[in-house]
């Protein structure tokens, strides 16, 4: 059986295979993270969604019950009008 080996070998050649994958690979990936994988992570991903912004930590906070149901639509309120969000049917 004659093989690339008795035949001296595979010669340099051989080295492209790895980085052809490697190249595949990284088109593969930066292909799906642009497309597929583009903001679909949910709030449970680190760093998926803003979590420093003030209404995102006051959700945090009434999920957590630091604060009950009364304050967190007074102060959701009160970001609202700061941050220039309206209500349902509001313009924006």
């Amino acid at each position: 059986m004659h093989t690339l080996a008795f035949e001296g070998g595979p010669g340099p050649w051989i080295l492209l295979f790895p980085l052809i994958w490697a190249a595949v690979v990284i088109g593969v990936g930066t292909f799906l993270r642009r497309t597929v994988w583009r903001g679909r992570r949910g709030p449970w991903w680190p760093g998926g969604r803003d979590d420093s912004s003030p209404i995102a930590v006051l959700g945090h906070r009434f999920a957590r019950g630091e604060i009950d149901e009364d304050e967190y639509w007074r102060r959701l309120s009160v970001l609202n009008e700061e941050f220039g969000r309206t209500g349902k049917g509001g313009a924006a």
